[in-house]
């Protein structure tokens, strides 16, 4: 074939949760924006869990919202079931989860893209770079195109030299029905000079619900709250799931599993060193679960439906890469699926990743900063963390296409700023994935508050348009009206907002106590009394927290130069001097934050920032 040519600002590699949410950031800031994708039918396919939010997860994708992008109102969109976890603590940690209709997220988020300005979609697959005058100019694919760009998003997930593992059975894919993308994993090494690393994952076995004994199983309902994971709402322009509260179901594993396992540890890819790939520690293998954990008799299972027009489900639990005949005897020694089939059979997958110390808190690359990555070439796992990443990546492609610098989310800003930081302060070993545990600044970085923290910032940045602010600010305005409205109107001698206070958080409690001009029979004013309810239970620690903050952020005003020389700077210990140079922060808060950095280092650090600044000026 001869070679085509065609010219773009920014060019996204990959259409998986990062990829989409990249190409939508860039084309909204007015980059004209290519999304290439192996297979455009499989663009923003759930390959594990049909499932969007959970425990930190949920954070992000309102975080992603607020930010402007589709995750939420996509996951609105195919939702079958939605619940809010971690009720039985404070609301601080408390997180959306939805079970998403797979196929139909799949749709509207496809339609989403192909209906988005500045924006074309493209099945190819990129094979390697273009390289001018020691600059990246572009990229080429299998079919010998040549797409000229400014800047590269490589948001690859699985697929990077990916291989397949049935038991002992292996062979190359990016995950099952897909082939993987090999050269281009040979063009970052060898063409880029990236080091590359290996990580695993895996995915459990689907059957079918005609053969699965559901009468003995506990139900899991969905919650029915006035709650959806978008801000702003979107009339039926895609497509939608109509069953909103289709039932999970709630199994367990017996001692005849764990005796099945353990007789066929030599035929586990895991354990008989088929398997280079480092798996996650946090959501283990079945084969993991009953070697690590023996005092566990039995494990919890969850059945989980794959669409409102399907007849698989899926087991949330059961990770697997054992034989296929192994995983039939696994789920028959199961309560309930004795007699199930098995329509998608559980393997696990290994591929190549990025060591993120190679990359910045905006995610470019540092030998090439016209070059993003983001998702699972990171070392992330889950689809939120991966949209997360793929909404910076894509800001800040477009940024650099337009000559701007790249914008930093700070740890005080949001969940997608935590992860970030950590991606390139951290050490990777594994697998990463959030955790609220992971936030400094829980009491700040709440689920119900994510518009306010980052719609604003948004809007300035050009990822939100002026309609959704304009919506967003109505919200805001009304919200503080009614907050201060609350702190000055008294009730039998208390302010309202000390009478919220009494409720500890408690946003379903019956109230006792006039609440001004708040109307709850609205569902905006509904929303407002949720958010003061929590907002009055937090308000002495949401003060220290600021305080906090802005200690923080001190530190983050001193920025430190990319040539900055370590070397330099006498003092040092080899070890701190030998990780500043590696991971090259930022900031002095970036610095701080570096496993083995002591303060009375960031003393000298300061030091010497101080001097170079003071020769600048004079």
């Amino acid at each position: 074939m001869s070679s085509i040519q065609y010219s773009y600002d920014v060019i996204v590699i990959g259409g998986g949760h990062a990829g989409c949410e990249a190409a939508l950031a860039s084309a909204r800031l007015g980059a004209r924006t290519l999304l290439l994708t192996i297979n455009m039918d499989h663009i923003a396919q759930m390959s594990c869990n049909p499932a969007v939010g959970g425990i930190a997860k949920g954070q992000v994708v309102r975080e992603i919202d607020a930010l402007g992008g589709a995750m939420g109102k996509i996951t609105d969109a195919a939702t079958i079931q939605f619940r809010m976890l971690n009720r039985g603590k404070g609301p601080a940690v408390w997180s959306p989860r939805a079970q998403c209709d797979k196929v139909c997220y799949q749709r509207a988020m496809k339609f989403e893209l192909e209906n988005t300005g500045n924006l074309i979609i493209h099945q190819a697959e990129a094979t390697g770079f273009l390289i001018e005058n020691g600059n990246i100019c572009g990229v080429r694919t299998r079919l010998e195109e040549t797409f000229r760009c400014r800047s590269v998003v490589v948001s690859t997930g699985t697929f990077l030299s990916g291989k397949l593992h049935y038991g002992l059975l292996n062979f190359p894919g990016g995950r099952a029905g897909d082939p993987p993308s090999s050269d281009l994993s040979k063009s970052l090494s060898g063409q880029l000079g990236i080091r590359l690393g290996r990580l695993k994952t895996g995915t459990p076995p689907r059957i079918l619900a005609k053969t699965i004994d559901f009468s003995n199983m506990i139900v899991q309902e969905s919650e029915s709250p006035e709650e959806t994971f978008s801000y702003f709402p979107e009339d039926s322009t895609y497509p939608r799931a109509l069953k909103k509260e289709m039932p999970c179901y709630l199994v367990k594993s017996t001692l005849k599993t764990a005796e099945i396992i353990r007789a066929n540890l030599d035929k586990s890819p895991m354990y008989s060193g088929k398997i280079s790939g480092i798996g996650t520690r946090y959501c283990p293998s079945f084969e993991d679960k009953v070697v690590r954990f023996p005092h566990h008799e039995t494990h919890l299972l969850y059945l989980e439906p794959e669409g409102e027009y399907t007849q698989e489900y899926y087991i949330n639990g059961i990770s697997t890469s054992l034989p296929a005949d192994v995983q039939v005897q696994m789920l028959h020694s199961i309560p309930g699926l004795e007699n199930a089939v098995i329509s998608r059979y559980a393997y696990a997958i290994e591929y190549d990743f990025v060591f993120p110390d190679q990359i910045n808190r905006g995610l470019a690359v540092k030998k090439w900063p016209n070059i993003f990555t983001a998702g699972q070439i990171n070392g992330t796992s889950g689809y939120e963390e991966a949209a997360g990443q793929g909404l910076v990546a894509g800001l800040n492609a477009a940024r650099s296409a337009n000559g701007k610098d790249p914008y930093e989310f700070g740890r005080e800003t949001s969940y997608i700023g935590v992860m970030t930081d950590d991606l390139v302060t951290k050490e990777i070993v594994e697998p990463y994935r959030l955790f609220t545990s992971r936030a400094e600044y829980r009491l700040i970085l709440r689920q119900d508050n994510a518009d306010l923290r980052l719609c604003p910032i948004a809007h300035k940045l050009g990822l939100l348009s002026d309609a959704k602010f304009a919506m967003f600010s109505k919200y805001a305005e009304k919200l503080a009206a009614a907050e201060a409205n609350f702190k000055m109107e008294k009730h039998n001698g208390q302010t309202i907002f000390e009478h919220l206070k009494s409720l500890a958080g408690d946003v379903s409690a019956k109230i006792g106590f006039p609440i001004g001009d708040l109307d709850i029979s609205q569902e905006e004013d509904r929303r407002i009394l949720r958010q003061l309810v929590i907002t009055a239970h937090y308000h002495g620690y949401i003060e220290r927290e600021l305080k906090s903050v802005k200690n923080l952020q001190k530190l983050e005003n001193w920025k430190i130069p990319a040539d900055f020389n370590y070397d330099a700077v006498l003092g040092l210990r080899n070890e701190s001097r030998m990780k500043l140079g590696k991971i090259l922060p930022s900031t002095l808060a970036q610095a701080s934050r570096i496993d083995g950095v002591t303060p009375s280092e960031l003393t000298l650090l300061q030091v010497h920032l101080k001097r170079i600044f003071d020769k600048k000026t004079h």
